[in-house]
């Protein structure tokens, strides 16, 4: 293991640099921090290029030894204040890795997501929690994919992949550039395209949506695009009582993305 006391030592330098998106976009690399989220990533054999710790980790951390790292990984000890630097959580607990995401094509989503798996839909949401809550969700909740529109934050941020942990290993991602793009690709495998909103009687409890379906979840200010409701096989809404008008989007798609678990 390499110890490092210099701001110039070049993963360092990178570290910083994947805490944009403009980075994580140009290397196809992104930054995961946390032992529960590493070890959900050396199992499901996520490829790592670092892993970087606060100094002493592993003589005062039961979570890994040295012995658990892949030999093809770069293992760096940072002095504390640096790794403060590049921590993205006040109080780290001190292990941050390197990881490579794996971009896939329509073909290979589909395959993954199965002929009749649920995948839900995120139509330029905003919010890094609210994306990563719904990816985590959709995990829990037995869907098989996601599929995110262009406008959409970065799936590979910081925040989205702390809310999402493990899962954003698990649930494959598919990217679009734009709803009559994703609406194409959903409704070619057979798939029915559900909405969410306000101009429908039918509540989601009313229609079938175990299986086989692309539930939309829209974005946080302005719901669903209109393209998409367009092009939407049904629409339903969840009912709400009092002067509530409206649930945050992860609690929502929480609510309708557990129809798969019905009995």
């Amino acid at each position: 293991m390499k110890n490092v006391t210099s701001r110039d030592n070049r993963i360092v330098k990178l570290c910083k640099q994947l805490q944009q998106r403009k980075h994580r976009d140009k290397t196809g690399l992104y930054l995961i921090e946390g032992p529960n989220i590493l070890r959900d990533a050396l199992s499901l054999g996520v490829p790592l290029s670092a892993v970087i710790v606060r100094c002493g980790y592993f003589d005062r951390s039961r979570d890994f030894c040295l012995s658990d790292m892949p030999p093809d990984v770069e293992l760096i000890e940072l002095a504390e204040p640096i790794f403060d630097e590049i921590a993205e959580t006040e109080h780290s607990q001190g292990i941050i890795a390197i990881a490579g995401r794996k971009e896939l094509s329509e073909a290979e989503f589909f395959e993954q997501a199965g002929k009749s798996g649920n995948i839900v839909v995120l139509d330029r949401l905003q919010d890094p929690g609210n994306i990563g809550t719904i990816i985590r969700t959709a995990d829990a909740a037995g869907y098989k994919g996601v599929v995110a529109i262009k406008g959409c934050s970065d799936i590979f941020s910081p925040k989205v992949v702390r809310a999402a942990a493990g899962s954003v290993f698990r649930v494959p991602v598919l990217f679009a550039e734009t709803p009559e793009q994703a609406a194409g690709q959903i409704k070619a495998t057979g798939r029915r395209l559900i909405a969410t909103c306000f101009d429908t009687d039918k509540r989601y409890y009313d229609i079938d949506m175990k299986r086989g379906i692309a539930l939309i979840i829209g974005n946080e200010g302005n719901g669903i695009s209109r393209e998409l409701l367009e092009l939407s096989d049904e629409r339903v809404k969840i009912p709400m009582t009092g002067s509530i008008d409206s649930l945050n989007a992860a609690v929502a798609a929480g609510i309708l993305m557990y129809e798969a678990q019905r009995a």
